[in-house]
């Protein structure tokens, strides 16, 4: 197997042998380069696997060459050399392409595991990724694919924005599968799921004897990700406190477990997610801007099922199929005229995992052949569309209804003890209907 080659640029000859000396020894050939110029002469000579350039250079800047290179020469890997703590730079570069980044001075084990990773896009790219697409063909779909692609070959943080069951978990762990980190863990966590003061536990971890109960060392979710990725969902649910620790650990790549004297170096790629709008939140007060600028360098938003009602066929057939299979049914029951028509004219407040839900509750209640409009059980969801001209009287009663349905659900909640599944049977709506509506109604 031949060797692969790297490609190093930097003004300062100690570094460019510091790197040159631990990518000969990874087995690489390398070939360095002082100047911008230098280095377009040797990009244009010959084929490199890997490039990595400091971000000042005597005739220019690194973004520059991020952008040729992306430009030119696409599926090459480049990453970028930064000063220490200059985190404005680091999210520049990886706005601009860049595969990852490496602050002075120079750690090398960090500049090892990013090369290993980069040389990992070389084994995806001939990977077969069937299987793992996003059904749909509308366009905002075909555009997410080409673009989770896109993001697969880079390191950079991705946010993803979308409403509640329009998928945001399933595009993170796309991301992942195709990119270098694929054979790692995946870690997902519900940020809102946990208990605030477990918060630093569980994403850090302790040491035995931290605190009451501490009986053993824990290792937390950013270590327990180690080479892989941690996806954090519903980011916008964390607790400021907890924001200023995850932004220490996002940008010095390092946890300390509670407890613990000394940092731990850590290797993760961060995806986050949220339904809320998370620039809104920042503007409130809510969410840190250094936080939401380290998360959200790359913004991915996932499409709600209402836009794109042309892909609910192809959907429904493919979710009905699945549940036949483990239900043991040899053949998926087909959706008649009617019940195709009322789906596609459905609002799905709760988008594709609306559609399961439906689907799952039809497929117990039909025939076993065809699903009938009547077997769907669609409850009413599109709002009333007032026109331009509501009047303050129209919007006041609006404002009204909603205390009354705030109320209600409080109380119903409080009758079941806070158990959201009895609740919903007390309010005659289905368990996914209720939890919506809290979120809409923004009921704590």
């Amino acid at each position: 197997m031949t060797k692969a080659s790297a490609l190093i640029i930097d003004d300062e000859a100690d570094i460019r042998e510091l790197v040159e000396i631990t990518l000969t020894r990874m087995g690489l050939k390398t070939q360095s380069a002082a100047t911008l110029k230098e280095a377009y002469a040797l990009l244009a000579e010959r084929r490199f696997d890997f490039c990595i350039t400091d971000m000042r250079l005597p005739d220019g800047n690194g973004l520059s060459l991020i952008q040729h290179i992306q430009r030119e020469i696409p599926n090459m890997p480049v990453a970028m050399i930064t000063a220490y703590g200059n985190a404005q730079a680091a999210v520049e570069s990886l706005k601009a392409g860049a595969f990852d980044f490496v602050s002075k001075p120079v750690d090398l084990a960090t500049l090892r595991k990013l090369v290993d990773n980069a040389l990992n896009l070389r084994k995806n790219d001939t990977n077969d990724s069937g299987g793992n697409e996003l059904l749909g063909q509308h366009e905002s779909i075909r555009n997410l694919r080409t673009l989770i692609e896109r993001l697969a070959r880079s390191q950079a943080p991705v946010h993803i924005a979308g409403e509640s069951g329009t998928g945001k978990e399933r595009v993170a762990q796309l991301i992942h599968k195709q990119g270098p980190r694929s054979q790692a863990p995946f870690v997902p966590v519900n940020c809102g799921a946990i208990p605030t003061e477990l918060m630093e536990s569980e994403f850090f971890g302790h040491v035995k004897g931290s605190f009451t109960g501490a009986v053993r060392d824990k290792q937390g979710l950013f270590q327990s990700a180690e080479g892989g990725t941690l996806f954090l969902d519903e980011v916008a649910d964390l607790p400021l406190h907890m924001q200023v620790k995850l932004l220490r650990a996002v940008q010095e790549r390092a946890v300390r477990p509670v407890g613990a004297e000394t940092e731990v170096s850590v290797n993760v790629r961060i995806i986050s997610a949220t339904h809320k709008n998370l620039n809104d939140l920042v503007n409130q007060g809510a969410f840190r801007q250094d936080l939401y600028y380290r998360l959200n360098v790359i913004e991915v938003r996932t499409p709600p099922l209402r836009e794109r009602a042309d892909d609910i066929p192809l959907l429904s057939e493919h979710i009905l199929a699945r549940m036949a299979r483990d239900n043991g049914l040899d053949t998926p029951p087909k959706l008649d005229i009617a019940a195709q028509r009322q789906l596609r004219e459905y609002n799905f407040p709760g988008n594709v995992r609306e559609l399961e839900n439906i689907l799952e509750r039809a497929i117990t209640l039909c025939d076993g052949k065809v699903i009938s409009a009547s077997d769907l059980q669609l409850r009413p969801s599109a709002p009333v569309q007032f026109s331009s001209t509501v009047t303050s009287e129209n919007a006041a009663l609006g404002e009204h209804i909603e205390e009354i349905e705030k109320r209600a659900i409080r109380e119903a909640l409080e009758k079941a003890r806070y158990n959201k599944t009895r609740a919903a049977e007390l309010l005659g709506m289905s368990f996914r209907s209720l939890r919506y509506r809290i979120k809409k109604l923004g009921i704590e």
